[in-house]
C-alpha cells in the first residue's frame, strides 16, 4: 500500500527532495502528458539531478514534458509517497502556463488539456492527491510567482 503525506517545505532538508511535480494550467485546463510507453496520464514532473536546485528541476521538467515556454511557477508544498516502509519526498508546485513551444523529443508521445482528471492515471494512488492539494492551495488565494 502506498500513502502520500504533505509538509511545509521548512520542515524538509532540501537534500531530501529527490522529485519535482508540477500541477499545470493553460487556458483554465489542467496541463497532462502521456508517456511513450504507457496509455495512462500524469502531471509534468521528475527526478532531481545532482547539483539541480528543486526549483529548476520543476522548470526543466515542466519543459521538457509539456513544452511550456512562458509560465508561472509556484511552490505547493512538499510530499512524500511511503512505500514498502519507505518515504520518499518531492516537491510540488503549480504552473500557469501562458504558452507552449515544440514538445521536445525525449519521453512524453503527447500533452493534452483536460477539464477535471484524466481518465486514466499512470501513478494513481498518488497523483489524484496532488491534485487535491494543488486544488486547496489556489482555492486559498495563494499567489503565484511570475
Amino acid at each position: 500500500m502506498v500513502s502520500v503525506h504533505f509538509y511545509d517545505p521548512s520542515c524538509v532538508e532540501d537534500r531530501l527532495l529527490k522529485y519535482a511535480v508540477i500541477a499545470a494550467r493553460y487556458e483554465d485546463r489542467w496541463v497532462f502528458c502521456k508517456h511513450r510507453q504507457r496509455e495512462t496520464f500524469e502531471c509534468p514532473g521528475g527526478h532531481r539531478e545532482a547539483g539541480e536546485n528543486i526549483g529548476d528541476t520543476a522548470r526543466r521538467e515542466l519543459w521538457e514534458e509539456t513544452g511550456a515556454a512562458a509560465f508561472e511557477l509556484s511552490p505547493v508544498c512538499v510530499y512524500s509517497v511511503v512505500s514498502g516502509g519507505e518515504e520518499t519526498f518531492g516537491m510540488l508546485y503549480f504552473a500557469q502556463i501562458r504558452s507552449f513551444g515544440e514538445l521536445p523529443p525525449l519521453e512524453m508521445e503527447t500533452v493534452s488539456l483536460f477539464d477535471a482528471q484524466p481518465p486514466a492515471w499512470t501513478y494513481p494512488e498518488i497523483q489524484p492527491r496532488l491534485l487535491e492539494r494543488v486544488r486547496a492551495f489556489l482555492s486559498s488565494g495563494a499567489s503565484l510567482r511570475p
